[in-house]
């Protein structure tokens, strides 16, 4: 829909200016400067206690199970979730989720395909998330590579400046509005060439077909520089130095973005943001094999950027030795499968230690506090002794079997245990 196009009922700017003027007072007090500020220590690598955050993959009900949007218009709608996700995290959960006296706005992208769509099956057709498979658009990568084409790269300006402009006239004098997010979730490169090859391809050509390997991953890390170089050019880079999401969970304040010598108006540079890259379906994949065929590449696009958060859900202590050499590295994702007294010894207070506890232990059927105390513990302890700066967030939670508080309640744990830990 059209910016243009948008309507705008008493009903629903009653509903979204209370919920602006609630953001806005929030944002203004004393809590949430004290939670920038513990940020922004964090960010220096010099934080005073753990942060905390959570996030649902199952919806704001999860948490509010009688949460229901109000507002009647789709554009309305979609301001109406992002204002009450703020303030249920703050009012609800409790976590250390950073508040900005501003809503975002992006740029309207236009990103081609690589000339194949990429396709899977689900043979579970319910509706929800659940199994899939990749269905390898390439059968023989060598033979068959010369069907990839390099993506095409557009923007409707108009769309994008005149939804600017309607927000900041709606929202003026509550709160400001910012141009914020890019147009990628990651610039890791691991997911794509699998959707072109399958998983199970990508670890056999490793053997069978290196070089035409080589090959694949050369041309996507030449696309997305690529993408990064047009970007910029255009002026359509965002920063995300804020409360931005970044990483797999984490938030981007930092005072070492944007680079000292970037000014406001100015074009936003590659060197000015942060990155996500990450190699999570290369979990199975030896060192020696992630250092020849995936890290080279990623490390090129590592270098383009001012700071970088690596990882999701891969371990990643059986390649630090490789990832430690990569370029801009500032935030290191431990998932539950990680080696943690390995990885709080090897980040020390050089790297942000981003730990993700399992999410079966808000899921499963016993909430179990004993068990969850002991694994807060454990992580804090580590981090502690090796003056790591720690966030722990609670992500990939798809349910927390019709306990609506577990998440509120999680937060609480972790308070009391970092307490005790760090007296906090």
């Amino acid at each position: 829909m059209n910016t243009l196009d948008w309507k705008v009922t008493d009903h629903d700017r009653d509903i979204l200016l209370g919920l602006a003027h609630r953001v806005r007072a929030i944002a203004d007090g004393p809590r949430n400067r004290e939670i920038l500020r513990q940020w922004t220590l964090h960010d220096d690598c010099k934080s005073e206690r753990p942060l905390l955050l959570t996030e649902t993959d199952g919806g704001l009900q999860l948490v509010v199970p009688d949460f229901q949007l109000q507002c009647r218009e789709e554009w309305a709608r979609g301001q109406e979730h992002a204002l009450r996700n703020t303030l249920i995290h703050v009012e609800t959960i409790k976590d250390d989720c950073p508040v900005d006296p501003f809503v975002g706005c992006g740029w309207h992208y236009q990103l081609s395909d690589y000339g194949i769509p990429f396709h899977q099956t689900n043979p579970e057709d319910t509706g929800v998330r659940g199994a899939a498979h990749i269905d390898a658009v390439i059968k023989d990568l060598e033979n068959e590579f010369h069907k990839l084409k390099p993506r095409t790269f557009g923007v409707n300006r108009d769309v994008s400046l005149s939804t600017q402009a309607f927000l900041e006239e709606f929202y003026s004098g509550v709160l400001g509005v910012r141009m914020r997010g890019n147009p990628w979730w990651t610039l890791g490169l691991t997911q794509t060439a699998i959707s072109f090859i399958g998983l199970e391809s990508l670890m056999l050509y490793m053997y069978d077909q290196p070089e035409a390997l080589h090959r694949l991953m050369a041309f996507l890390r030449d696309d997305h520089l690529a993408l990064l170089q047009w970007l910029e050019r255009e002026g359509l880079l965002n920063l995300n130095n804020e409360g931005d999401y970044i990483g797999s969970g984490s938030r981007g304040y930092s005072r070492a973005l944007p680079q000292t010598d970037w000014k406001p108006g100015m074009p936003v540079r590659q060197r000015d943001i942060w990155a996500l890259i990450e190699s999570q379906e290369t979990v199975g994949v030896g060192p020696d094999q992630y250092a020849e065929f995936i890290f080279p590449y990623e490390n090129a696009i590592a270098e383009k950027v001012g700071r970088v958060y690596y990882g999701c859900c891969e371990p990643i202590h059986t390649r630090w030795h490789v990832l430690e050499r990569m370029a801009n590295l500032k935030r290191v994702s431990v998932s539950p499968w990680c080696d943690q007294a390995f990885i709080a010894r090897a980040l020390g207070s050089r790297y942000g230690y981003s730990r993700k506890p399992n999410p079966s232990q808000v899921s499963t059927h016993v909430f179990d506090e004993a068990s969850i105390r002991q694994d807060l513990s454990e992580t804090m302890r580590l981090a502690k002794e090796h003056g790591c700066s720690l966030e722990i967030v609670m992500k990939d939670v798809h349910t927390l079997n019709g306990e609506p508080d577990r998440l509120t309640r999680w937060v609480q744990i972790a308070r009391h245990v970092a307490s005790e830990i760090y007296g906090y």
